[in-house]
């Protein structure tokens, strides 16, 4: 089945999800919602397929090492997959992550799915980016093949011209 990536220009599908962020009782699973940062910051939405999967825990690394140029950008970066919030927690406690993981795990692939980013045959989660605004839309959309890495040189290039027409 081919995917049918959501649209730019089009209001993104809100969306709450378990994290790899800690709950008032310790463990993994702070519930994060998209519309929290409405208004707020521009959210990068990195679909991913697989933790610790090495193009995957690649790229995460990339994004914690360039963390400031996100948050320079007005960008909030949260990664989601299909695996659990559990799982998540260990990834990015291994990587030293500072930004959340979002489980798109039960039922599974609910949020790629709302975004054309599912692939159904393999039973995880695209390779994608998907950048939504402030006012909610989507700004950007990208999607790789699974073992080609995501450019994050374009991604910051994009989000430091889009900071620069909201101020």
């Amino acid at each position: 089945m081919a995917l049918d990536p959501i649209k730019v220009g089009v209001e993104a599908p809100d969306f709450e999800l378990p994290s790899s962020e800690l709950t008032p009782t310790g463990k993994p699973g702070k519930p994060i919602r998209l519309s929290d940062y409405r208004g707020k910051r521009n959210v990068v939405l990195v679909f991913y397929p697989l933790d610790f999967s090495p193009v995957c825990t690649g790229e995460n690394q990339c994004f914690q090492k360039t963390a400031d140029r996100y948050e320079n950008a007005d960008a909030q970066i949260l990664g989601i997959s299909v695996d659990s919030a559990w799982a998540h927690a260990a990834f990015a406690r291994e990587l030293g992550l500072s930004y959340p993981l979002l489980a798109d795990f039960h039922p599974k692939g609910e949020v790629a799915r709302k975004y054309g980013l599912y692939l159904e045959e393999s039973g995880i989660t695209a390779r994608a980016t998907v950048v939504v605004g402030k006012d909610g839309l989507v700004k950007l959309v990208q999607v790789q093949q699974i073992p080609e890495p995501r450019s994050g040189q374009r991604l910051l290039e994009f989000l430091e011209k889009l900071a620069q027409s909201e101020r």
